[in-house]
């Protein structure tokens, strides 16, 4: 089965439409004709994944903002941003966020804490403040969402290139535009099922648009969703996403 790295938890899926579209961070792209070649070799659809551009937050914003003045008369939620500085505690929240609100997914593998404690250290450098928030319910987590400025826009002005001469002139520059990205990529939104009905995922949807995309002027993508997943699928073209690439994920029985 693949192509997956390691697990659904990292770059997976053969991208098979949207090839007109450059690939955002932590993407996978490929030229169209892989996929005659996979499916050559007797590989078939075990599932397809997409990804959704946003490109007006105007129509989002004003559909959110009523779902959440609704919700907030009968939610107890608290959405706060994630704590940049206590990296290390709010990981494990998002942690066990995630392999709750995960676990019946198709191809779900539960974080172990040293994939989480990897994964943090890598994003470290990245996140920037608004771009993460955490919703619980008293002291309990209850949901998170997470997006990241998308680097690959810098990356291919800098030829793919860190360092130059030995010196870390292309990182520095990279990490010094990172606030200046106005293009970004939402990787993560996942709510607990016991707190699905309280209308946090909006919430949290509605937060990461306003922080981002209204006072940033920050345009980009949200991926990527399960091709069954009805009720998110439905709930993006709702507030006005568009679906614009698709990526596929084969298996062949042995």
């Amino acid at each position: 089965m693949g192509p997956i790295d390691y697990s659904t938890n990292y770059v997976c899926g053969l991208l098979i439409d949207g090839f007109q579209f450059p690939p955002t961070i932590l993407t996978a792209h490929n030229p169209s004709y892989y996929r005659h070649l996979i499916e050559g070799c007797g590989f078939t659809k075990a599932k397809d994944w997409y990804a959704w551009w946003f490109a007006d937050p105007a129509k989002a914003v004003a559909h959110l903002r009523r779902l959440a003045t609704r919700f907030n008369r009968r939610c107890a939620a608290t959405i706060r941003p994630a704590n940049l500085r206590n990296l290390r505690d709010e990981s494990r929240r998002l942690r066990e966020i995630y392999n709750r609100a995960w676990e019946r997914n198709w191809g779900f593998v539960p974080f172990t804490e040293a994939e989480i404690e990897f994964m943090t250290n890598e994003l470290k450098p990245l996140l920037v403040p608004g771009f993460a928030w955490i919703a619980e319910m008293g002291s309990q987590p209850a949901g998170f969402i997470l997006a990241l400025p998308d680097i690959n826009v810098v990356l291919r002005d800098l030829n793919g290139r860190l360092t130059r001469f030995g010196l870390p002139i292309g990182l520095i520059k990279l990490l010094s535009y990172k606030k200046r990205i106005y293009k970004g990529r939402l990787i993560a939104l996942g709510v607990v099922e016991e707190y699905r009905r309280y209308g946090i995922a909006e919430m949290l949807v509605l937060r990461v648009i306003e922080e981002t995309m209204i006072k940033r002027g920050i345009t980009g993508e949200m991926s990527m969703t399960l091709e069954d997943n009805f009720m998110i699928n439905r709930f993006l073209e709702a507030i006005g996403a568009q679906r614009y690439k698709t990526y596929r994920i084969y298996s062949k029985s042995t």
